[in-house]
């Protein structure tokens, strides 16, 4: 009977198998990109970069309507003009990087706003920033599963100088030029996965799929090669179960998707071996 309940709708219905293909995809590939976003303390910049894919979308879908290409070429293009001017910034003013994103991505997200007010209303705000994992269409699937694919394969060709660069900076420079590279290549996947996940689950939605089960693997392990798969897993759980609560309680698939990655994250703070709070209580009481 459990079984049933866990399997029966995604057995029963085309746009639940959608879903959970599409989500377990975008898991696979945007947790373990959280996982370095933490090493690299940028946690932050992934949600200022997810509203500063708003305006690029806005302005497609004013140009060419619910164009999957469009909507994708957009959303990539103002993420990553915002990144680069944000870098900009810092470079020529000494400002910090995460305090120029801080500073663009309101106006990213007002004029995502403006623009989508300028094209008629016609596309639900709502449904852009917190999107609708069950509406994933067969295109948008393909998307997905492209995307997944590639950014799984570019991380793995660049995983050793990106984790040399996150852990130890200095040292990859002395031996290599090849850290703004990697770099670079790391930020283009960001921006890659939260423009694909917001047609899915929402502009606002997808930098939790990003962030919290990476956040909850850092209490599970010290091991990069342990995080990443870790990481992928929790993700994965979280839209399977986040999927199955929105059908049964008809409730909105990507915030259910992401206040059950939330619970594993608190779960995780609690229960985690690794600077766990019962972990470290059960410590100062040995000591």
């Amino acid at each position: 009977m459990t079984a049933d309940l866990l399997w029966s709708p995604f057995a029963e219905f085309a746009f639940m198998r959608r879903a959970l293909l599409g989500g377990v995809a975008l898991a696979c590939s945007a947790a373990p990109l959280g996982v370095f976003l933490i090493l690299r303390r940028m946690s932050l910049i992934g949600d200022a970069i997810a509203h500063g894919i708003l305006p690029g979308a806005a302005l497609a879908f004013w140009l060419f309507g619910l164009s999957l290409p469009a909507l994708t070429l957009g959303g990539l293009t103002a993420g990553l003009g915002m990144a680069g001017a944000a870098a900009w910034v810092s470079r020529r003013t000494g400002l910090r990087e995460d305090a120029s994103l801080a500073a663009l991505y309101p106006i990213s997200l007002a004029s995502g706003v403006l623009l989508l007010g300028l094209a008629g209303r016609k596309l639900d705000l709502l449904h852009l920033l917190f999107g609708s994992a069950l509406a994933v269409d067969a295109d948008t699937l393909s998307g997905m599963l492209a995307t997944a694919a590639f950014s799984l394969l570019v991380l793995a060709l660049i995983y050793r100088a990106l984790a040399l660069d996150s852990l130890d900076p200095l040292f990859l420079r002395s031996v290599s030029r090849i850290g703004p590279l990697a770099h670079a290549g790391f930020l283009t996947l960001v921006v890659l996965n939260l423009v694909i996940g917001f047609q899915a689950i929402g502009a606002l939605m997808v930098v939790g799929l990003m962030m919290l089960p990476a956040a909850a693997a850092r209490f599970w392990s010290r091991r990069l090669p342990v995080l990443l798969p870790l990481a992928a897993l929790l993700g994965a759980l979280c839209v399977w179960l986040g999927l199955l609560l929105s059908f049964y309680a008809n409730l909105p698939s990507g915030p259910c998707i992401v206040l059950l990655a939330g619970a594993f994250y608190l779960i995780s703070v609690v229960a985690g071996p690794v600077y766990g709070l019962l972990r470290s209580r059960a410590s100062i009481q040995t000591v």
